[in-house]
This record gives C-alpha cells, structure tokens and sequence, in this order.
C-alpha cells in the first residue's frame, strides 16, 4: 500500500514539475530589440472648414517587442523640433494600423497649440506603452519623426488688410454674425469672407456709427483709429456698427482735460505711440472721448512709469505729473503686465 502511494505522488510530482516547466518555456520575455511602431503615411493638412466632416487617416505599424503584449498607441503632434517637450494628443487607441479623426475634430484639437488661418510646421509621433502583466512595469517606444506643414482654420471670418496688416473679425457661433477689434489707418477697405470670397462694403457717414453693408459695396472709409467692430451679413439684415477704442493721452500738460489726441498703435510691439510736447501739468490715457473704459495713469500706491494703473471703478488712476517740459516720443504698453510708458526726449 505504501509502495502503491509513493508511486502515486511521484507520478503527480512529474505532471507538476512538466507543466512548471512548459510556463517557464511560454514566460513573456521582451525582445532586447523590439522594433519601434513607425507612421507610414499621413493625410493632406490643409485643413478647411467646408470639409470639416471629412475623415482623415493617419497609417502606421505596430510595435513588434517579440511576444504578444497589451499595448495603447498614442498619435502626438508637437511645434517642430521642440521633441515632443509640450506634445498635444490627438488620438489613442489599441491598434497603430489607422487612425481616424474628422477634419473639424483634427482643426479643434490643434487650435489649442497653433495659430488659426496659419500654416505651422509641426511634428507627429506614434508613441506605444507596453503594460506587462507580470507587474514589471511599462516600456514605451515612440516610431520615427514625420514632420508636415499644417493649415488650420479658425471660426468663420471677414477680412481686411490695412495699416499694412491682414485683420480679421470672427463669428465664434457660425451664424454670419461677426465682431472683432480692428486698427485702421485711414485707408478706405471691404471686408472679405475668407470661406467664399465674397466682398462687403457700405457708406459710413461721417458721425454715424452703423450702415447698411451691401455685397460688392463701396470701401468703407473710417479715421485713422482703432474700432470695435459688429457686423451682420445675414440676407435682408446686413450691417456694420463701429465704436471707436482708440487709446488717446490727455491732460493740461498735452494740451489740456477738455480732449484727448489720438495715438497711434505699432503692431510690431503692439504699443500706442505718439509725439509730444509736454509742459508742466498732468497726463493720463484714456479711450478717445470716454473715461468709462480705458483710464490709466500712475498707480495710487506709488509715482512709477513702470507699474501703471487702470481705474477699477472703486479706485482712480493718478496724474502723471512728473515728466520734465520738452518733445517726446511717448510709448504706451497696455498689453503688458504691468502696464507701462517710456518718455524718449526727441532732437
């Protein structure tokens, strides 16, 4: 009986060592060179939004790490030659064979890295991260770098081009309603629908801040200055209302608080700029003939042309009092944090 059950336990010992053996022959083992997922081709990049339905494919192969492994493939974009430091996602998935993305949702995706209405070099990756099931870890592996010129498209949008700069006004909602902030140079101009070509300009009377805009119309002629545009190119409603935002320097050392002069604005620094002679007295910035938006001068916590202060409401903005008599060029910067002006005597 006894020789009978070591005979019986020895047989079981044989099966387990057997299949312990066949586990260890199967285990997982990564390839100490396991061959990378690559992009073997990518679609047309020039994106517009009458094809923002459209199905765009980007191919690619999958990693081959020398055993069957549970892998996510990820589709990465990035400015080109920044190597992936700031990468934006556009797709992931279990497969590397195509991805699948809609125009609109591509053009949506990168807006939130790239300029819209642009052409922006940009580099594209499929990056793979393998998940052991033994508990060691992940590895990720990244195929080739593809680089491609990509346009993309904003919303809808009218056009200009003056005081030599493309401008443009938006319609966010898609419903030929548009808006937006423009800088003129005085020169008369039309607006043009960057989906269709089509041209818009109206008559703006002298004093007037509407008209009726009209496709083809005449050049719609404005002051040098800067404007808050609204305009509706719906059938039978079409219209144009402007309110002019110009930022204008005021005060009895400018020529006295009874009117502000108009400055100019620089796109380069996006600065307003403006030659003057200043006297004795004081000085602030405010938008043409209004206080209620812009008024800005130093800051009540201390005399500083670096550390300007805009009124909130509660608090005013103090006189710039301090400037010497002479002729300057004066250069506002509104759009810096702090606000600031230089005072630059001239010859």
């Amino acid at each position: 009986m006894n020789k009978k059950l070591f005979i019986y336990l020895t047989f079981i010992g044989l099966i387990g060592l057997l299949f312990s053996c066949e586990k260890d022959e199967t285990k997982a083992v990564l390839s100490a060179n396991p061959i990378a997922p690559t992009i073997v081709s990518m679609p047309d990049l020039t994106l517009k939004r009458a094809n923002g339905l459209n199905i765009l494919e980007f191919v690619g192969t999958a990693i081959e790490p020398g055993f069957q492994a549970s892998v996510t493939y990820y589709l990465e974009a990035c400015a080109k030659g920044t190597n992936f430091q700031d990468a934006i996602l556009i797709l992931s998935d279990k497969q590397a064979l195509s991805f699948k993305i809609t125009v609109a949702d591509l053009d949506g995706i990168l807006l939130k890295k790239f300029p819209a209405d642009l052409v922006s070099s940009i580099d594209f990756r499929i990056r793979a991260v393998l998940s052991l099931s033994s508990g060691t870890g992940s590895y990720v592996y990244s195929s080739a770098t593809k680089t491609a010129d990509v346009k993309t498209y904003g919303p809808p949008a009218l056009s200009l081009t003056v005081a030599g700069k493309l401008q443009t006004i938006t319609s966010p909602g898609d419903n030929k309603l548009y808006s937006g902030w423009i800088y003129t140079d005085g020169t008369p101009f039309q607006f043009t629908n960057n989906d269709d070509g089509k041209k818009y300009g109206g008559v703006l009377v002298a004093g007037e801040v509407s008209c009726a805009l009209t496709e083809n119309g005449p050049a719609i002629a404005l002051e040098a200055g800067a404007y808050n545009f609204t305009a509706d190119i719906n059938t039978g409603k079409m219209k144009l209302t402007v309110a002019d935002v110009t930022i204008g320097i005021i005060g009895d050392a400018v020529g006295g608080w009874g009117d502000d002069t108009k400055m100019v604005f620089n796109f380069t620094d996006r600065t307003w700029n403006i030659t003057k002679t200043v006297t004795a007295g004081g000085i602030k910035f405010r938008t043409h003939n209004s206080w209620a938006a812009v008024n800005v001068g130093y800051n009540p916590a201390g005399a500083d042309l670096n550390n300007l202060y805009q009124n909130d409401g509660k608090t005013d903005s103090k006189d710039i009092k301090d400037i010497a008599p002479g002729k300057y060029n004066i250069k506002l910067y509104l759009e810096t944090t702090p606000m600031k002006v230089v005072f630059t005597p001239t010859n």
